[in-house]
């Protein structure tokens, strides 16, 4: 955790993904932050200018690819937008005094504790909290959702009495997000008969239960379990998407549910409506939005839905792709000022000032 004044925020980005890919543009362009550096795991990208890789005019930031580049370069915070959570070199820099903010798989800890356990045998986040502990620096995942649809739904809870239930569904059309490695560890495009399907769906969406979790905490609400459950939507034709492939029979749609069950009755929820196609058998009614539906005195229902900045043309795949992007990362990035300003451990969104949320205007 560092004091940083009034000067901009010094940022170490982890990361060219897709998200990665779009950050390094909002980085530059958020008042709150510099890129300081960009570390990158394939080889063929180090040494050059971060600008180039990601499809910008040269920024002067050249890509290293060791964690002793990062420590030496004495950033602020390190933001992580891997596919998938790196432990090893989280720890490093937390020990070094570096703050992280990630989009990968984290949320409270819970799905890495339950699914991807520490090759030590101790829960990860032990290792992650006494790394933080001994460099004195703050850990915070976030995201789209899981992550700021989780904190809108608690938020548009403060007029409610006397809750019942309370669920966030993601009802999306997933083909923009533009990652085969992701989609095959979920399952898409194997057989829908296929008995791996449900155990693959379970271990790499879990961290949806860490969002119901979180929501509980944010309600006082003590959960006896979180259950999961499933539908299937099959292909009903080859789909050829250019960048993937789903044969006909194929797993191309689902929805899932993670209930936050008390005494055997759901009461926190967050639902999973994805199609990558629409031609599937089930297929549900995608609607492209975010839906908060709380019952209790009164009830709420809201749909947040995320429209392009104006001139944005979605025919174009390209475009439609970068906003989805665009709300992944950018929570993660409005919340660094905030997270820079924190105590040292391990943060989750119940930990974070109003202003942590907020985005910021561009004068």
């Amino acid at each position: 955790m560092t004091s940083t004044s009034t000067r901009p925020i010094r940022v170490f980005q982890v990361a060219t993904g897709n998200v990665g890919t779009e950050m390094i543009g909002r980085i530059r362009n958020h008042p709150d932050l510099e890129l300081v550096g960009l570390h990158c795991y394939s080889p063929d990208k180090v040494g050059r200018d971060a600008g180039e890789i990601v499809g910008m005019e040269p920024i002067g930031v050249t890509a290293t690819g060791t964690v002793e580049q990062i420590i030496a370069a004495e950033p602020d915070v390190m933001t992580f937008h891997g596919v998938f959570p790196d432990e090893d070199l989280y720890v490093q820099v937390l020990e070094a005094g570096i703050d992280i903010v990630t989009t990968a798989d984290w949320i409270t800890g819970f799905h890495r504790n339950t699914n991807h356990p520490h090759p030590s045998g101790r829960k990860t986040t032990e290792i992650l909290e006494d790394a933080c502990q001994k460099g004195g620096s703050t850990f915070y995942g976030t995201g789209m959702n899981p992550g700021a649809a989780q904190v809108i739904a608690v938020a548009q809870s403060m007029d409610v009495a006397d809750i019942e239930k309370v669920t966030v569904t993601e009802s999306v059309d997933v083909s923009c997000h533009h990652s085969a490695e992701t989609w095959k560890a979920v399952g898409y495009g194997r057989p829908v008969d296929d008995p791996s399907i449900p155990e693959s769906l379970r271990t790499y969406t879990e961290v949806f239960a860490d969002s119901v979790y979180l929501m509980a905490d944010c309600f006082d609400l003590e959960l006896d379990e979180v259950a999961f459950s499933y539908e299937l939507g099959a292909c009903t034709k080859d789909v050829d998407l250019g960048w993937y492939f789903l044969p006909e029979g194929s797993l191309g749609a689902n929805y899932i549910k993670y209930q936050g069950m008390v005494d055997g009755v759901p009461r926190v929820e967050t639902h999973l409506e994805w199609q990558m196609t629409p031609y599937t058998d089930p297929a549900w009614d995608i609607k492209g939005c975010y839906i908060t539906h709380i019952t209790g005195d009164p009830s709420v229902y809201s749909k947040h839905m995320i429209f392009p900045r104006a001139g944005v043309d979605l025919s174009d795949p390209a475009s439609f792709a970068s906003i989805g992007m665009t709300v992944t990362g950018l929570p993660a990035l409005n919340a660094i000022s905030s997270v820079v300003a924190a105590r040292p451990g391990i943060l989750t969104s119940a930990d974070m000032p109003l202003r942590g949320f907020a985005g910021r205007f561009r004068i």
